[in-house]
């Protein structure tokens, strides 16, 4: 059974930034599979963020608009997502899985945009 964790969430103000991270177990499980983060908003289906495939190239939605960076460090089992110039509309659950043939859910990440 694969378990997700998210960590990095937290508080900011508009404009801040923060890094999350996913660590999945068990240690094996990211280094073959296209990785992603999405978010949910209350009552929102998820939606996906940003995609990374194992050889590291990416693809992002269009409306992160450059300020979401996606990465993965397989010796640590870990997909980061770097976001920068947070916006209110950003506040959101984030979550991890793999693009396809989701996995168990993790608990996601609060992230919250407010002055």
């Amino acid at each position: 059974q694969v378990q997700l964790v998210e960590s990095g969430g937290g508080s900011v103000q508009p404009g801040g930034s923060l890094r999350l991270a996913c660590v999945g177990v068990p240690d094996y499980v990211f280094r073959i599979n296209n990785m992603a983060w999405y978010r949910q908003y209350p009552g929102k289906e998820r939606e996906l963020l940003a995609t990374i495939k194992p050889d590291g190239d990416t693809h992002y939605v269009d409306f992160t608009e450059g300020r979401f960076t996606i990465s993965r460090d397989d010796a640590k089992n870990t997909v980061y997502l770097q976001m920068n110039n947070l916006r209110p509309e950003d506040t959101a659950v984030y979550y991890c899985n793999r693009r396809v043939s989701f996995w168990p859910w993790g608990q996601g990440t609060q992230v919250t945009v407010s002055s």
